[in-house]
């Protein structure tokens, strides 16, 4: 029990040099005891610095449409589905080609005799049965299946630079939004520290005005570093080094305009969009698979030709034109040919013409299940802007409008002596946050309507 009680003891004469300690503190920050206006750190924070120069440049910056034509030529991605696209292409001519006839040559020797003889044979594959018509179509669906890849890559890609430069742009203006309140701030902290040397203001207003400023030079850091991410995103789709220089132009235009009706941009996309023309190339791969296994299943021949110079000799004498007496021998020359023909018996392909009939089945139910997907896509980008719109109208029209007015109000009081500094500086706060929800509010629109080009396969995402 006695110990209980030291330790309540302990605790309360802590507690009593604790509030001690605050009471003194804020003396000593009513008196004006933290850095004063004069200090160089106070200063320091107190010189403005119009951030939005390193990032905008509306003379020479890169517009929207630039940033897609420079992604489309130097991202790295890209260029390589362009490199498996002529590869494509390369096998395209490769399976044009007939196949190369084959020569042999031989020989022989009788080990204890003269005799001896010499053959060459060529060997002349026919490719009956259309191997070489199914060959050179299944080289050519799988060129247009690669090159309608690349297609749709590109429209992704300029989708996704599209978003990342309205990203980087949104950013951009938060900061601008930031930079504005923090110069604002910085000039009544000013405006403050005047009127306290005049001895009009108690030294807490000043002190509380230097609080915001620094807490608003914080969140400007913080702001900054968004803008920087998103910028070196943007260089990365576009195909630039970190290091390398980018300042951008352009704005929100044309958040609210007219867009084709829902069914005609679903009937666009279903015509048009290059990942559906990839499923249908798949599909028609598929087929020519078919053609090829069964192709490869028909009875195929080769032609044989071939030459042969045969000498022998024999264990008898004879007497020559000369009347001497020489070995009896006979050199003998031939032509030997022939057609080899193979004969699907026991293997008739049956497996890989199995296989491919599934493979095209698997093709068609992929297409079918896109070309849904594709509706859902164009519907939901659809709904997700007309959404989008109407929330940015409320904010420009019942928001932005109405939050400048009740801080224009709130100021005015306060100057007046009816509202406390603190009020002011929350009023002052709330319209920046108004402010910042309704960039997001325009990015969202713009993000829509990009999205619903992206969806419906519109030639206006990519402007060559």
């Amino acid at each position: 029990m006695r110990l209980r009680t030291v330790e309540l003891r302990v605790l309360v004469v802590a507690g009593l040099i604790t509030v001690t300690a605050l009471q003194g503190a804020s003396v000593a920050f009513a008196q004006g005891l933290v850095p004063p206006a004069e200090s160089g750190v106070v200063a320091a924070m107190l010189q403005e610095d119009r951030a939005l120069e390193r990032y905008v440049d509306t003379a020479a910056g890169l517009t929207v449409e630039q940033a897609v034509q420079f992604a489309l030529e130097h991202n790295g991605e890209l260029l390589a589905v362009r490199m498996e696209v002529d590869a494509a292409r390369a096998l395209v001519r490769q399976a044009r080609l007939r196949a190369n006839p084959q020569v042999g040559a031989g020989g022989s020797k009788q080990l204890n005799g003269s005799d001896n003889s010499v053959m060459v044979e060529g060997v002349l594959p026919l490719e009956l049965g259309g191997r070489r018509a199914a060959r050179v179509l299944v080289a050519a669906r799988e060129l247009e299946m690669r090159e309608q890849m690349l297609a749709d890559r590109e429209r992704m890609l300029a989708a996704e630079v599209r978003m990342k430069f309205g990203e980087v742009l949104a950013e951009i203006l938060k900061l601008g939004f930031n930079d504005d309140q923090l110069n604002t701030s910085r000039r009544g902290y000013r405006l403050v520290a005047a009127r306290v040397d005049e001895g009009r203001t108690a030294p807490l207003e000043r002190n509380m005005t230097l609080v915001e400023v620094n807490r608003l030079l914080s969140m400007r850091e913080t702001a900054e570093g968004r803008v920087q991410v998103a910028m070196l995103g943007l260089r990365n789709l576009v195909g630039m080094k970190p290091e390398e220089s980018l300042r951008l132009r352009g704005d929100f235009i044309e958040l609210i305009g007219t867009l084709l009706p829902l069914t005609e941009a679903t009937e666009q996309a279903l015509r048009e969009r290059p990942d559906l023309k990839t499923a249908r190339a798949a599909e028609s791969l598929a087929e020519a698979q078919i053609e090829q296994a069964r192709a490869g299943g028909r009875p195929d021949a080769s032609l044989r030709a071939g030459y042969q110079r045969m000498k022998q000799g024999f264990m008898v004498n004879g007497i020559d034109d000369a009347g001497r007496l020489a070995p009896i021998e006979m050199t003998s020359h031939s032509v030997t040919f022939g057609v080899m023909i193979d004969l699907p018996v026991r293997n008739k392909n049956q497996g890989m013409i199995e296989a491919a009939v599934a493979q095209a089945e698997a093709a068609r139910l992929r297409r079918e299940f896109l070309e849904l997907t594709i509706r859902r896509e164009v519907a939901a980008g659809y709904a997700r802007y007309e959404r989008a719109a109407r929330a940015m109208e409320i904010f420009r029209v019942g928001v932005r409008g109405q939050a400048d007015a009740n801080l224009e109000i709130i100021r005015q009081t306060y100057e007046l002596g009816s509202k406390s500094l603190l009020d002011y500086i929350a009023e002052q706060r709330r319209f920046y946050e108004v402010e910042a929800e309704f960039v997001d509010a325009v990015l969202n629109t713009y993000q829509s309507r990009v999205e619903i080009r992206r969806a419906s396969g519109s030639p206006e995402l990519i402007k060559r």
